[in-house]
């Protein structure tokens, strides 16, 4: 181990923090400690390519969407020590409902479904409180033999609840390496997916009894349509990932559909619809 290591303090706001994580992630970085406003980057080698990759995922980000973003990074060189050890000290289990969210280094509990994820290596733990609120909402809405689909899948969290709840479940996400990390944490929980695959949900010529899509609101206003044609007649909608902000936009684009109930955790919104 080198006397020195290197790490980098990403400042971003909260609805974008899961893309710059992902970009990371893409770029060879396998863990990252979540903060209030952000998360760190730590590693014995230098951080230049990375730094330089967020800095230029960020410009591209505004000029997709045509405003400002909160981001910024800082740099600094430190004492080293085993920071993956001490990381997995502070990952906590989580109960949510008949669910039980552990990292592989933490024994199972009797009594619960247990659903394994490594969060230091994966895009979802639970611990969120939009991912949270749709665990729940999937233990009240999803049932033995629906067929459901997870649009944004990440690390495959909210599709390995659906498939332990009994669904035909199908999962997708634009980042390959989030469709391998499902992949690998559905193997690791004992389950299958009926089809995952990498890519989005346009023009896709079937339809589900549950519909869940765990992503910032400005992606779900933009695959609108598509959501809603995917769901059979009294389908469900579960969205979340959205923050308070965006409630009346996200009400709006979806009012031909039935709100069924939403919740606020934080600044985290979610919503679940149904198709009347």
């Amino acid at each position: 181990m080198k006397d020195k290591f290197y790490e980098l303090e990403v400042l971003c706001s909260q609805e974008l923090r899961e893309l710059f994580e992902d970009l990371v992630f893409s770029l060879g970085v396998t863990c990252t400690q979540e903060t209030t406003g952000g998360f760190i980057i730590r590693d014995e080698d230098e951080l230049d390519e990375v730094e330089f990759g967020l800095q230029e995922y960020a410009k591209s980000l505004q000029n997709a969407l045509g405003r400002e973003i909160e981001f910024k990074i800082t740099k600094s060189q430190k004492e080293n020590k085993d920071w993956l050890n001490e990381y997995k000290k502070n990952v906590r289990p989580i109960e949510i409902g008949k669910f039980y969210i552990h990292p592989s280094w933490e024994e199972s509990k009797d009594g619960f479904e247990n659903i394994i994820i490594d969060p230091a290596l994966a895009f979802g733990s639970g611990h969120h409180e939009s991912t949270s609120a749709c665990i729940e909402y999937l233990q009240k809405y999803a049932a033995n033999g629906m067929s459901a689909l997870d649009v944004g899948c990440g690390s495959g969290i909210l599709s390995i609840a659906l498939a332990k709840l009994g669904c035909v479940t199908d999962a997708c996400d634009t980042d390959e390496q989030a469709v391998q990390s499902s992949h690998k944490n559905a193997e690791l929980n004992g389950v299958k997916f009926n089809q995952i695959w990498t890519g989005s949900v346009a023009n896709l010529d079937k339809k589900y009894d549950v519909v869940v899509a765990n992503i910032i609101a400005d992606v779900i206003l933009m695959l609108k349509n598509d959501l809603i044609n995917l769901l059979k007649e009294r389908s469900y909608l579960v969205l979340a990932g959205v923050l308070d902000k965006y409630e009346t936009r996200i009400l709006e684009a979806f009012s031909s559909l039935k709100l069924v109930e939403n919740q606020t955790k934080n600044e985290w919104k979610s919503f679940v619809f149904q198709k009347a």
